[in-house]
């Protein structure tokens, strides 16, 4: 697939994949979510990226939500099937990765992007970064897992404020109340992201994949997420990973994974 909204860079075992429509704020639409989809099989596959990074160009906003220009027509029908389609292929998929995803938020993340943003297992945020949910403005609300996942990264409490009202908040509200890991000025996002990458790439890649899996699975209504966990547990033993971890430990070296 020729890629006309993404652009990706990868740089030591670490992917960046970089929404780019500055002029129309990176919205999403659904060129952009089907070239997302199709460059994060191909990176899951890829046995030389360990983390991929999901950030955009420019330094005004990260996505400034969904492409409103595609809504405006659609039909209830339409819409549930949006919303279907996008998560299966997009912000579940993303949850569910079998490898750290790392959202380097450079801007406003409203909406979708917002969505986007916690669809990743971490986020680092630009200390100027904006945030919010104002889908209730327009007569709707999130249907990419917004309504689920900022009461799972924030509480109850603060979800409803946050998607009731719209309103926006600062990164450093953000950081305050757990939606982001780290904030940072914007000069720094990127040094930030691949400090954190780093500290990730030492560890076992084996281990993490049962690692995401284990916590997905705990979250997952329909899933015993203890009795994931022991089951991830326990397939870490047959990995060449776990070989490796223990032997560096007896021979107090370092692991090379």
């Amino acid at each position: 697939m020729k890629l006309k909204t993404l652009t990706i860079k990868i740089q030591k075992k670490l992917a960046w994949v970089m929404i780019n429509r500055p002029k129309k704020l990176n919205a999403l639409n659904s060129e952009t979510l089907a070239e997302l989809h199709h460059v994060l099989v191909s990176l899951e596959e890829d046995n030389k990226v360990r983390v991929v990074v999901l950030t955009a160009t420019g330094d005004t906003a990260f996505v400034a939500g969904a492409d409103i220009r595609e809504l405006a027509d659609l039909t209830p029908t339409d819409g549930a099937a949006l919303s279907v389609q996008g998560n299966q292929k997009v912000f579940d998929y993303i949850e569910h990765y079998n490898k750290p995803v790392i959202a380097a938020v450079n801007g406003y993340a409203l909406g979708g992007g917002l969505e986007l943003a916690m669809a990743c297992h971490l986020r680092v945020f630009a200390n100027t970064a904006k945030v919010g949910m104002p889908e209730t403005s327009l007569g709707l609300i999130p249907g990419y897992g917004g309504t689920q996942r900022l009461p799972q990264l924030v509480g109850r409490g603060r979800a409803m404020e946050l998607l009731l009202t719209g309103d926006m908040i600062s990164a450093q509200r953000a950081y305050e109340i757990g939606l982001a890991n780290v904030i940072c000025p914007p000069a720094a996002l990127k040094s930030k992201v691949q400090e954190l990458a780093a500290a990730i790439v030492k560890n076992a890649p084996e281990a993490q994949q049962q690692l995401l899996a284990a916590v997905c699975a705990g979250f997952d209504s329909q899933t015993d997420g203890y009795a994931a966990e022991t089951e991830a547990f326990g397939a870490c033993f047959g990995t060449d990973n776990f070989v490796e971890g223990i032997q560096a430990f007896l021979h107090r070296r370092k692991p090379k994974f």
